[in-house]
């Protein structure tokens, strides 16, 4: 609905205001900035503590069961990223070939719930776990290939501020106030060292104690993960859309939607995402390295391959970073 809200009002006579509203700047950042550096790392501290639950005690703690999802998720990045690669390379618009490659867990589950009990539960299991790794790919993908000029001093001191909050942990301090405090910190120095600063939101996660005791009910991971769910699901996202889907649609759109980025980014999700999925996990469960979870035939592989074709949150973040400046090009 926000984003729907956002496409509207950025194509009506209320264009200029609304497009020029996130661009007021508050404290040195844009309100755009804010959101996208601070208010996202929120959103991938969620992600990472659900990745954190599912290798502790979810789908992925068992290599065997965590085997499938993770060669569907290293075909649904590889396949997209090369189809986008091959229509853009040697020019500007390289850059763009880790967009088609995130998936979007909301929207696909989103999806899927429609189908109801039409679908078997295995199914659901299987896209949550391929999607999450997925997410954590283009996760490693920001750290490494969308970072500005690096500034040692503040990276040293991030990873200073990582060394406590994990020795806390190994301490079984168990209060989440010092790790809330340690990642803000952690986040200012990321922020100032040139590396994206939602990463900070992840390794925060992973320094912040988890416990299968008692079915995980007492540990801070388990409650921030709680905590977290409604106001990043009925807030951050939300905000997220509005700030950053506001697209101009011009009389050249078809032009531009023909473009070999516009195609790199559109056959990559929706031809490169089940193409990928579906054939690197026939190969795996081919040479006997896992199989098909029961329930499930590659129908729902390939079904699951679409879904992944969703790209929203992570690709428009992706898209930010890989065309810094260049709103035309972003649009």
């Amino acid at each position: 609905v926000c984003a729907l809200i956002s496409l509207v009002l950025a194509n009506s006579q209320f264009s200029d205001p609304y497009l020029g509203f996130w661009k007021r700047e508050i404290g040195g950042l844009s309100l755009e900035h804010w959101i996208n550096d601070a208010l996202m790392a929120v959103f991938f501290l969620l992600i990472g503590l659900e990745l954190e639950r599912e290798l502790y005690s979810g789908e992925l703690s068992n290599l065997k069961n965590a085997l499938l999802p993770i060669f569907a998720a290293i075909g649904g990045m590889l396949g997209p990223a090369l189809i986008q690669f091959s229509l853009n390379s040697g020019t500007a618009t390289q850059a763009g070939m880790g967009i088609p490659m995130a998936t979007d867990i909301a929207f696909a589950l989103g999806a899927l719930s429609l189908l109801g009990n039409r679908i078997p539960a295995s199914l659901k299991v299987f896209i949550v776990a391929y999607a999450v790794i997925d997410d954590l790919g283009a996760i490693v993908m920001i750290a490494l290939f969308y970072t500005n000029d690096l500034s040692v001093s503040y990276l040293v001191a991030a990873f200073g501020v990582l060394a406590v909050l994990v020795t806390l942990n190994r301490l079984r301090v168990m209060s989440l106030v010092p790790y809330l405090f340690g990642g803000a910190l952690m986040w200012f120095f990321v922020l100032k060292s040139g590396v994206h600063a939602t990463v900070a939101g992840v390794a925060l996660a992973f320094a912040i104690p988890f416990s299968t005791i008692d079915n995980d009910q007492r540990s801070p991971s388990h409650r921030l993960e709680h905590f977290l769910h409604k106001p990043v699901a009925l807030f951050i996202l939300p905000i997220f859309a509005l700030a950053n889907t506001g697209i101009t649609i011009g009389g050249d759109w078809m032009q531009t939607a023909l473009s070999a980025n516009s195609l790199g980014i559109s056959l990559g999700l929706l031809r490169g995402k089940p193409i990928g999925v579906t054939l690197l996990c026939s190969v795996a469960v081919i040479f006997g390295v896992c199989r098909l979870p029961a329930g499930l035939d590659w129908r729902h592989i390939f079904g699951a391959g679409l879904l992944g074709g969703i790209g929203f949150t992570m690709s428009i973040f992706i898209t930010n970073l890989a065309f810094v400046g260049n709103a035309e090009l972003i649009n």
